[in-house]
């Protein structure tokens, strides 16, 4: 049968610490990493597979101040005595296995950790950015390893029972310091193997750089993913409501234009936004936007040229209805030709005047001012 063993793995934390709120309370989350896929340690092999299997037992596991003992003895972080002796409100979450390590968070709850002096001491070196050992705790089965395997044992089975955090000790966490005794909860004594990842420094250097690159890319991503969402959205909501409101005149022309200006302004800001980010990621998001501002010119140049035509309509209007002689027609806003338009009929004379005097018999006269919103003056009839 394969004898059980008890192992504590010394690593680091990894990652600046966060302060955040969890139901209403100030907690401080600090990221760290333990047991590599496939490690060596004090000639025991744990292998990925293994690893894989057992890792999701260290969510929300202890995260006590060192290894409890008690009467000199290791215990479990779960064990009533262990949690006296070792609780300082933290827990581990977020677990997880990337890049052939297993990845998690320290969730410090800030009230309770200031309780005790220990708790006190761990939030000191937290809020310093003091360098913060943590010892995984494990239980597992070993078996022999084949020959000229290059170690000696294989671990199965294995279960975490908590990560530690360390504060100026080594504990238990160092090979030199060799083998001890824990007690299980049947009170059976059971082998203990403490073991540091070799290279910690430098492994832990590694693994916090390759962390923060691909944060940095996940939030560039999803950023710039939304933001082009975002424009897409509005442009094809705008595009949709322009094909519902392009029969309609007047105002309602006055307000569909005004929307493809607020369009055009968001397309722009997106555009200048790009600026600054990698090449690679700018290009691929201008090839992606290019279609939407082909799109928008083509409108806008349509638009233009339907404002000019209609524009062009509205003067010989005005001018057959003698409003306004060819020249001052033609100076004559998009807006304000519909307004005088509106009030000519052809074939009929019209003049217009600043005081209402001076036109013939018959003729319908108008205030310059009230056609061209300038005045609420009267419509008088000679």
């Amino acid at each position: 049968m394969p004898k059980q063993i008890r192992v504590n793995i010394r690593s680091n934390a990894t990652s600046k610490p966060k302060k955040a709120k969890r139901n209403g309370r100030d907690v401080i989350v600090v990221s760290s990493a333990t047991l590599p896929d496939n490690i060596v340690m004090n000639d025991i092999q744990y292998p990925a597979l293994e690893i894989a299997n057992s890792y999701a037992t260290l969510e929300r596991a202890p995260a006590p101040l060192g290894h409890p003992e008690v009467n000199g003895k290791f215990v479990s972080a779960s064990d009533p005595e262990g949690i006296n002796r070792g609780w300082c409100g933290a827990w581990n979450e977020n677990v997880r296995q990337e890049n052939g390590r297993v990845l998690l968070d320290k969730v410090i709850d800030v009230e309770v950790a200031n309780r005790t002096e220990a708790g006190r001491e761990l939030m000191e070196a937290v809020n310093k950015g003091e360098p913060i050992h943590t010892s995984t705790g494990l239980l597992c089965n070993i078996e022999d390893a084949p020959e000229g395997a290059g170690f000696k044992h294989i671990a199965r089975n294995i279960w975490f029972d908590h990560d530690a955090i360390l504060l100026n000790e080594q504990g238990a966490a160092t090979p030199d310091q060799g083998v001890g005794m824990m007690v299980n909860r049947k009170g059976e004594e059971i082998e203990v193997v403490n073991s540091v990842i070799a290279d910690d420094a430098m492994r832990d250097l590694e693994w916090a750089t390759d962390w923060a690159v691909r944060a940095v890319e996940k939030m560039e991503r999803a950023s710039m993913i939304e933001r082009i969402m975002t424009a897409f959205m509005e442009a094809i909501q705008g595009s949709s409501q322009r094909e519902t409101t392009s029969n309609n005149e007047g105002e309602d022309q006055m307000a569909d234009e005004k929307q493809l200006e607020a369009l055009s302004e968001r397309v722009n800001g997106l555009e200048e936004s790009i600026n600054g980010i990698g090449d690679q990621i700018a290009e691929a998001v201008t090839n992606a936007v290019k279609p939407l501002t082909d799109n928008l010119a083509e409108m806008k140049a349509n638009q233009e040229a339907k404002d000019k035509a209609e524009l062009a309509d509205l003067v010989k209007t005005i001018v057959k209805a003698n409003i306004l002689d060819e020249e001052a027609a033609g100076e004559l806003t998009l807006n304000a030709a519909r307004k005088l338009a509106a009030k000519a009929e052809p074939g009929k004379a019209a003049g217009l005047t600043n005081a209402g005097a001076g036109a013939g018999d018959g003729a319908d006269v108008y205030d310059f001012n009230e056609v061209m919103g300038l005045g609420n003056a009267d419509k008088k009839e000679a």
